[in-house]
C-alpha cells in the first residue's frame, strides 16, 4: 500500500517541447484573438456592475465566504451561457453527460485528483468527494472497460458544479467571483489514440476559443511551462480572459492532453481490431469554459456608460432577444 501511494503521488512526464520555466510568469503567449475593447468612461470591474443580481451577503450568510447568490438577470445570463456552451459542445460531436458530483475515492484516484490534492477536496464523512471538476466523473465512466477502435475518439461534455477548498490562495481574489468555492463549468473530455492526442488537442483548444470568438472577447492563449504545469498534464494552453475592469488577463480555461496517465490509473484501454492486444487510451480534458469567470468577461467587455450591459448577440435568444440588461 506504501508504495503504491508513492508510485500514485508522482506527476506525468511532460512534453518535450514544453518551454522551461519557474512558474505562469513564464509561460510563452502563443496566440491572441480580438482587440481590447476601448471605453470613453472608466471601466468597473463586474462586483461593481452587478450589484444587485450578485448576492455576495446572503451567500455568507448560507455557506460563509467564496459563496454566491445569483439572482434575477444574474441568474438567466447564467443559464444562458451554460445553454450556448453546450450547444456548441454538441456542434462540435460531444454527448452531453450529466454525471454524479459525489463520487468514490476510487474515482478521484483513477483521475489522479488523489493522492495529491486530497486537502484541496471536499469529504463526506462516509469518504466520498465533491467533484473539483467533472473531468473526474467523464473519465472515470470507462474505467475497467477496454474500448472498441470504431468508438474513439469519444467526446464528452457536461455541466456541473464544482467544488474547491482552494486551499493556498488565502487572500486572493477575495472580491468578486474569480475564486470560489462553488462554481459552475462545462468540461469538455475526450478519449482517443495515443498517435492522435496532440491533434486532438489541438481541436480541444479550438472548441473552447470558438466559445469566446462567438461572444466577441479578446483572449490569449498561453502554453504552460514545466514550472506551472498541472501534475496530471503532458502539454497544457491556458486561455486568458481580458478582463478591462481589472485591467489583466484571466485564465478561463486550461485544455491538457493527460497522455496514458489517468488511463493507466483507471485501466482504460482500446483494442484497435479483434486480433489486436488491448492499449492504454490517450486522454484530453478542457474547461468549455468556466461559466463564472465567463459571466466576469462578458459584464466587464460589455459595460455600457449607463450602467447596463449589452447582451452579447448569440445569447439574445437565450434572453428573450433582449439587447441591454440590468444587473
Amino acid at each position: 500500500d506504501k508504495i503504491n501511494t508513492i508510485l500514485l503521488s508522482i506527476p506525468n512526464m511532460m512534453a518535450d517541447d514544453t518551454p522551461l520555466g519557474k512558474d505562469d510568469t513564464a509561460n510563452p503567449v502563443v496566440s491572441m484573438w480580438g482587440e481590447k475593447p476601448v471605453f470613453d468612461f472608466q471601466p468597473k470591474e463586474h462586483f461593481d456592475i452587478a450589484v444587485n443580481t450578485i448576492d455576495f451577503e446572503r451567500g455568507v450568510k448560507l455557506s460563509g465566504s467564496r459563496f454566491i447568490v445569483y439572482k434575477k438577470e444574474m441568474a438567466r445570463l447564467e443559464r444562458a451561457v451554460m445553454n450556448y456552451m453546450l450547444e456548441n459542445a454538441a456542434k462540435n460531436g460531444y454527448t452531453e453527460i450529466v454525471p454524479p458530483v459525489m463520487v468514490s475515492r476510487e474515482t478521484m484516484t483513477g483521475s489522479g485528483q488523489l493522492p495529491k490534492f486530497e486537502d484541496d477536496a471536499y469529504k463526506t464523512t462516509d469518504d466520498m468527494f465533491m467533484i473539483p471538476t467533472a473531468e473526474v466523473s467523464l473519465v472515470n465512466m470507462h474505467r475497467d472497460e477496454i474500448l472498441d477502435d470504431a468508438v474513439l475518439p469519444l467526446k464528452y461534455a457536461a455541466y456541473t458544479p464544482c467544488f474547491r477548498r482552494e486551499a493556498g490562495s488565502y487572500g486572493k481574489d477575495m472580491k468578486g467571483i474569480i475564486r470560489l468555492h462553488q462554481f459552475n463549468k462545462v468540461e469538455l473530455v475526450k478519449f482517443c489514440r495515443p498517435e492522435e492526442s496532440l491533434k486532438e488537442l489541438d481541436q480541444l483548444l479550438y472548441n473552447a476559443e470558438e466559445i469566446l470568438r462567438g461572444l466577441g472577447i479578446h483572449y490569449r492563449v498561453v502554453c504552460l511551462c514545466s514550472g506551472d504545469l498541472g501534475f496530471n498534464a503532458v502539454k497544457t494552453f491556458d486561455i486568458e480572459v481580458w478582463l478591462p475592469g481589472q485591467g489583466t488577463y484571466r485564465e478561463i480555461s486550461s485544455c491538457s492532453s493527460t497522455g496514458d496517465f489517468q488511463a493507466r490509473r483507471a485501466n482504460i484501454k482500446f483494442r484497435r481490431d479483434a486480433s489486436s492486444k488491448p492499449e492504454l487510451v490517450h486522454l484530453l480534458n478542457g474547461s468549455g469554459l468556466a461559466i463564472d469567470r465567463t459571466l466576469v468577461a462578458i459584464i466587464e467587455n460589455y459595460q455600457q456608460a449607463d450602467g447596463s450591459v449589452k447582451v452579447p448577440e448569440v445569447l439574445r435568444k437565450y434572453m428573450n432577444n433582449e439587447e441591454f440588461i440590468r444587473l
